[in-house]
């Protein structure tokens, strides 16, 4: 029926339309597991506004009729400097992490698979041969090495180490609820959400309803874990020392990113290790809230690491000019997690595509009223930066010790002043 005249453009013009379509089309409480973030939802709040308090400096005349927005990333090619960031159990559509990973082959860039992912990683690789597997510090050495193994085995490009997580609990707005299965309990549940939203709800009786389980943490002689079985053994593990971090990069033998850097030490510490790249990452904000917005962290450490390994941004890119932005402050590209997601609820691979080629967009406005003819000619000069933008989080430093009450006495007499 495309006669219909109040058929709606399935090609939608900013990642926030894309983010209010998901919300009318997506069941109340998987949207709410899209928005998440953590306690007072600060740190995700900033990680976007913050993009605003800096400031372009356009050029009125000597622009530039071509301008080259491609770039490499770990020795990969892409046509523009977005990669598809790591997020887990994408049941927002049927296809989740394949529509996905096809979506970012036809755009040319890099699909990060999460190893909490919906789809296993042979069918995102075969979808998207420029696949980056993320991996968390989650069971034991041999389960990892396993799982390593696997992702090597069907052709992951490089490692992505996400290590920057806290378990936070609870949120002012309220945690959705959300099923560990699809069980006929789950099912008579969740009817009421699923009957106001019958366009998401058809779509997967149509293909089948995800079954909620992580196939890529899967043991060779056993089933797949639950995402929550999966969230649980994570939770037992014992977190990783930099040694640890050091023999991961090692057993992968390949290229390697660490995610989740907002320090300056913490981005050196990734250097002494090896890495080949890091991303200034704060999880979106799910994790520890009241860390600063990434882009506000990120120019340090681009200027204490930058010419050693590749700095990525990851946290709050919603336009092509939030692109530009983290490139003039020493990012050589960004990662993108909510906004393709957005995209995926509102119309499926179409969807992330339609996301990609607005931040193309964006990205080259910005690059054309800047002047330049390439994004590697971004610098802090094509912006206003307010002096007190920046955090140097873990920057060395001479002035005195910040002042702390004492300790009674004791070990943490001794834990205060090693403090």
């Amino acid at each position: 029926m495309s006669w219909w005249p109040w058929r709606q453009n399935p090609w939608f013009e900013t990642v926030l339309e894309a983010q209010r379509r998901a919300k009318r089309r997506l069941p109340p409480s998987v949207y709410a597991a899209l928005v998440a973030g953590s306690e007072r939802g600060a740190t995700p709040r900033d990680n976007t506004d913050a993009f605003a308090e800096l400031e372009f400096a356009p050029h009125v005349a000597g622009h530039q009729a071509q301008r080259d927005l491609s770039t490499t990333v770990l020795g990969i090619p892409i046509s523009l400097p977005v990669l598809i960031s790591p997020t887990g159990v994408q049941a927002v559509d049927p296809e989740g992490e394949v529509a996905v990973a096809r979506a970012a082959a036809a755009r040319g860039t890099i699909m990060g698979l999460s190893s909490f992912a919906s789809k296993p990683v042979e069918q995102v690789v075969e979808a998207n041969p420029n696949t980056f597997y993320q991996l968390y510090w989650t069971g034991s050495k041999e389960q990892m090495v396993q799982r390593m193994d696997r992702a090597r085995a069907a052709g992951a490009k490089a490692l992505i180490a996400t290590l920057d997580w806290s378990f936070s609990i609870g949120r002012d707005w309220g945690s959705p609820s959300i099923p560990e299965k699809l069980d006929l309990k789950a099912m008579i549940a969740m009817a009421p959400e699923a009957v106001r939203r019958p366009g998401w709800t058809l779509d997967f009786l149509r293909s089948g309803l995800p079954d909620l389980t992580a196939p890529n943490l899967q043991p060779p002689d056993g089933a797949a874990p639950t995402f929550f079985g999966a969230y649980y053994e994570w939770m037992q593990t014992p977190p990783p020392s930099w040694e640890d971090v050091e023999w991961l990069r090692q057993e992968w033998g390949g290229p390697f990113l660490l995610k989740g850097i907002t320090r300056i030490d913490d981005a050196k510490r990734a250097v002494d290790i090896g890495a080949d790249a890091i991303s200034v990452s704060n999880h979106g904000g799910n994790n520890l809230d009241t860390t600063p917005a990434t882009i506000r962290c990120l120019e340090p450490i681009a200027n204490a690491v930058g010419s050693q390994l590749e700095v990525l941004l990851d946290g709050g890119i919603r336009r092509g000019g939030n692109v530009a932005k983290a490139l003039a402050l020493g990012a050589r590209a960004v990662m993108i997690g909510r906004a393709y997601l957005w995209g995926l609820a509102a119309n499926g691979q179409t969807g992330v595509e339609n996301v990609l080629d607005l931040l193309r967009m964006g990205l080259d406005s910005a690059v054309l009223g800047l002047g330049h003819s390439s994004i590697t000619e971004l610098s802090p000069a094509d912006l206003w930066i307010p002096s007190d933008f920046s955090r140097a989080l873990g920057a060395p430093t001479d002035a005195p010790a910040p002042r702390r009450r004492p300790a009674a006495s004791g070990k943490g007499a001794a834990s205060a002043a090693k403090a």
